[in-house]
């Protein structure tokens, strides 16, 4: 083959073995020689369309097979892919595919109500759905076999965009094979491996860390549209299971189902979590059922893997968000580039075959994000003298009161300590004489009464006085990005 990229998997799969099932989507399964027919079919259908070496072809929907075979199929004519998250306005969505220059849109039927509204930002763009899709996907056609490198530019993944206008991460097909390496040495999968993938595919955690190992390996990807936790706890059982990625409230969520107690989790064999740190309660509830998380860190820019805390280090490095992924390396650097010593605060700075090609149109952005050969998270850390890093917040989410420096992450844990919060969000508040000072921002539990000198008590408990928040709200929920991270942006601007 002169497909050396992940427009090749179906192929080289379906040889090894055809009649394994590769995707599950409600009633639906489809076997990896299925897929290989249909992804070849469809991207014999966008050449029809016009679709040459480096065009984009973005994909809006739910997790649903069309999302694969047109990664896929886009993949294996030397294409970008572009996933388009299904939540935006017509507005963000007109953006983004103005920005990435997208001219085919696939979408199912779900999003048609969101295409329709952004129809006039459309008219650069041929917009394939419905009918028109399946009438591709199930023509015939020899495989495209077009000569694609790993090197070669494979899918542009947009940011959250929690601050400012995304960004297009350009992912190569090498970058997207080496994190899929990375995770295969972390979490041992197997090829009989079956992953639930209910976290959105439109960000690269759910598409990196579950879903194309899975396939790589022969595995079965069952897809869920929306995350639902008790319909969730349900797929678990049914379809037995064995590895699943989630952010803390989704694992949470599903704990608190009626079900939870008598739930059959008895096939899960590796539980990936993201996005943020695992609160020690949501940890001992999954230890209460003999099940316990593989914590990381990662970013869109990466791939997403980074560091990795394996299930033997969570009671012994606990907060930590573990050590370099097998071919990554990771340094926690000062403001001149130089590695802190442990237990010192820095950035972290990433290098590996993993790491993105850069920002889509953005060379200022990507001379930024890249200088000196490394790529900077704006994440602050600690590593410690065993070699594991503790991230501790955003630079730009650093408050300056007084000359000290507030990590907001260091507040909001010892807010979560207390049994009655369920979220808290620290961002900075002007003041004259201090310049800012932390405000709270806090999610009760259920039925709970805390008032706020209660929880001030309890941070005084905790921390310096300097770091004790002026300020605290409750509120009945916080504002959040699609993958689930608070949307501090949007609560600085209520408050500007």
């Amino acid at each position: 083959m002169r497909d050396e990229g992940l427009g090749s998997w179906p192929v080289r799969r379906a040889r090894m073995t055809p009649g394994r099932i590769a995707l599950v989507h409600g009633e639906r399964s489809l076997s990896y020689a299925a897929l290989a027919a249909r992804t070849a079919a469809l991207a014999q259908g966008f050449r029809s369309l016009g679709v040459r070496r480096g065009d984009r072809v973005a994909y809006l929907g739910p997790n649903h097979p069309a999302y694969l075979e047109t990664l896929f199929a886009t993949a294996s004519l030397g294409a970008v892919f572009v996933p388009v998250n299904s939540r935006l306005a017509a507005p963000e969505l007109a953006y983004v595919l103005g920005d990435a220059g997208v001219s085919v849109l696939v979408h199912t039927e779900a999003v048609g109500p969101l295409v329709d509204a952004a129809a006039p930002a459309l008219r650069e763009c041929l917009v394939v759905g419905g009918a028109a899709y399946e009438e591709f996907a199930l023509g015939t056609a020899a495989p495209a076999d077009e000569p694609v490198g790993l090197g070669d530019p494979c899918l542009i993944m947009y940011t959250s965009g929690s601050t400012g206008r995304p960004k297009g991460a350009v992912l190569s097909h090498g970058n997207l094979t080496w994190n899929c390496v990375n995770v295969l040495v972390e979490s041992d999968l197997s090829g009989g491996e079956v992953a639930l993938i209910a976290a959105p595919l439109f960000h690269t955690a759910a598409l990196g860390m579950t879903c194309l190992p899975t396939l790589l390996k022969g595995g079965t990807a069952v897809l869920m549209e929306a995350f639902d936790p008790a319909a969730a706890l349900a797929a678990i059982e049914r379809h037995r299971v064995t590895l699943l990625f989630g952010v803390p409230a989704m694992y949470d969520a599903m704990a608190a189902q009626p079900g939870w107690a008598s739930a059959d989790l008895s096939s899960v064999r590796t539980m990936l979590c993201g996005g943020a740190p695992v609160p020690p309660a949501t940890i001992r509830r999954y230890l209460d059922r003999g099940l316990t998380f593989v914590q990381g860190y990662g970013m869109t820019e990466a791939a997403p893997g980074v560091l990795i805390l394996d299930p033997e280090a969570v009671r012994t490095k606990a907060g930590s968000a573990g050590v370099p992924s097998f071919f990554t390396d990771v340094r926690v650097v000062d403001p001149a580039g130089e590695p802190v010593p442990p237990g010192g605060r820095g950035e972290i700075v990433v290098r590996g075959p993993n790491v993105m090609l850069g920002y889509w149109n953005r060379p200022a952005d990507t001379d930024q994000a890249l200088a000196g050969g490394w790529l900077h998270s704006g994440d602050v850390a600690t590593v410690d003298g065993d070699g594991y890093f503790t991230v501790v917040d955003r630079l730009k989410d650093m408050i300056i009161s007084g000359g000290e420096n507030i990590y907001p992450a260091e507040v909001e844990a010892a807010a979560l300590d207390h049994p009655d919060v369920e979220l808290c969000a620290v961002i900075g508040a002007p003041d004259p004489k201090w310049g800012e000072v932390p405000r709270a921002v806090v999610v009760l539990r259920p039925d709970a009464r805390l008032s706020a000198d209660e929880l001030r008590a309890h941070f005084r408990e905790r921390l310096a006085g300097y770091k004790v928040p002026k300020y605290i709200e409750f509120r009945d929920e916080l504002p959040r990005t699609g993958s689930g991270k608070i949307r501090k942006a949007e609560l600085r601007a209520g408050y500007a």
